[in-house]
């Protein structure tokens, strides 16, 4: 029984550890966020607030992307093109 329980520990304990490795997301680069600027901006959005690449699904999150009809959007971009927006 204690073997057990030292076993469950263990492994709690590990996916604990492993947590942090499933946020797969990066930064972007002084570039990428040059890129997706231009996509931001030609498609109507005016400011926004963190870029980061998720590296699992190969696009950029836009956090808090302020368009132009005053809406507030997070925004995924892939290959250059808005892939998804969700309204704040």
């Amino acid at each position: 029984m204690q073997k057990i329980a030292a076993l469950a520990g263990s492994l709690a304990l590990a996916a604990t550890l492993a947590a942090p490795a499933l946020a797969d997301d990066r930064p972007a680069t002084a570039a990428e966020r040059a890129s997706v600027g231009s996509v931001l901006r030609a498609n109507g959005y005016t400011s926004w607030q963190k870029i980061e690449f998720d590296r699992d699904d190969r696009k950029f999150e836009v956090d808090n992307a302020r368009h132009a009809d005053g809406g507030v959007y997070d925004v995924d971009i892939r290959g250059g093109k808005i892939i998804k927006r969700e309204r704040e």
